[in-house]
């Protein structure tokens, strides 16, 4: 995972979802992609055991505004948000649980 997006931050006008309380992992997927199954089961379980952590899947084609002023290039990629919304880490491509839990110590 890679650091933030320089002061980015995304509402829940944008994500169309409520903000975590602690931080939000976003996902942005697209219909036919296999590796964002599992990580919609992945971010799934680790929202699940850590409180305060929302998950938002996003399909990436029915918002491509939203996709192109992120520069999404692929799906899955992953963003997450610190408790104001601001991106703190990002990933393209399947994540790992280890990854994803220590990019949540970054924005809790």
């Amino acid at each position: 995972m890679r650091c933030g997006d320089d002061g980015v931050r995304l509402a829940a006008a944008e994500l169309g979802a409520e903000l975590g309380e602690r931080a939000t992992l976003v996902q942005f997927s697209s219909a036919f992609c296999a590796p964002c199954r599992a990580t919609r089961r992945l971010l799934g379980e680790v929202a699940a055991l850590v409180p305060g952590v929302a998950h938002v899947e996003i399909d990436a084609e029915a918002h491509l505004g939203l996709v192109r002023e992120l520069e999404i290039l692929r799906t899955p990629t992953v963003l997450v948000l610190d408790a104001d919304g601001r991106v703190v880490r990002r990933a393209a491509g399947q994540p790992r649980k280890a990854d994803v839990i220590a990019a949540l110590g970054e924005a809790v």
